[in-house]
Order: C-alpha cells, then structure tokens, then sequence
C-alpha cells in the first residue's frame, strides 16, 4: 500500500480567519475545496489541512470537538532548514498565533513551535538524518 495524499480535518471557529492566518504564514489555499464552511490549506503537492467550521467538522464524528483549554493533536512539519523553521513560527506569531515553547536544538534536529488562533498545536522541524545519533 502507497499513501499518495494525506488530509488532517482540524476543527475551527471562523474559517475565514484560518484562511487569512495561514495566507499570511505563506501557505497557498485549494478553492476547489473551500468553501463557507472549510478551507482547504496546502502544506505541499501531497498534504493539506482541511479546516473544518466546527459544526460542520461534527458532522463528521459523534465526538466532541475538544474544548479551547485542552488538545488532542500536535502536527509536527518538516522543514528543510533551521531558518525555515524560526521564519514560520515568527510569521505565524505575528499574525495571531503564540509561543508553544522555546526552541529546541538537538544538534542534529531543531524545532520551534506555536498554538495557531484556534489552539491546534504546530511543531515545525528540521532534522539533518546524517547527522542523528546511533542510539
């Protein structure tokens, strides 16, 4: 079996300011499969996250979407440089995300973080595999 596309639903309060926020963090949006209700943000040619109106995300489960205080999901993104990662954290903070924690730096693996306006929490790495530990 071969994965060729992965879709993470995320639930959120106002879809057009997820749309707006991930713009300005610099992702592109596919308007084939956004609409009032979802936005569909492209991560790259293979994984989008779907961000789903909250009443319209609970169409799709008998469960609860979590409450503000809480989480239930960390999406973790690779990225190809250290400066990548910092830029993203910093562009997403200045548009209405904050701080998950400091950055932290491995050698080898670097990552920074943030909570978007809606909660949902963002590890956005980068890891030089050549250089990873052997144990």
């Amino acid at each position: 079996m071969e994965i060729n596309q992965i879709y993470v639903n995320l639930p959120v309060k106002d879809v057009q300011k997820t749309k707006d926020f991930w713009t300005k963090v610099g992702f592109s949006i596919n308007e084939q499969f956004s609409d009032d209700k979802a936005t569909c943000v492209v991560l790259n040619d293979t994984i989008y996250v779907m961000f789903l109106q909250e009443d319209y995300f609970m169409t799709f489960t008998n469960k609860p979407v979590a409450k503000e205080n809480t989480s239930q999901v960390l999406v973790a993104v690779g990225l190809n440089s250290r400066e990548e990662v910092d830029k993203i954290v910093n562009i997403a903070v200045e548009n209405g995300a904050w701080q998950h924690e400091e950055p932290q730096d491995y050698g080898w693996m670097y990552q920074n973080s943030f909570w978007d306006p809606d909660g949902h929490g963002w590890n956005i790495t980068f890891a030089d595999m050549s250089q990873m530990p052997a144990e």
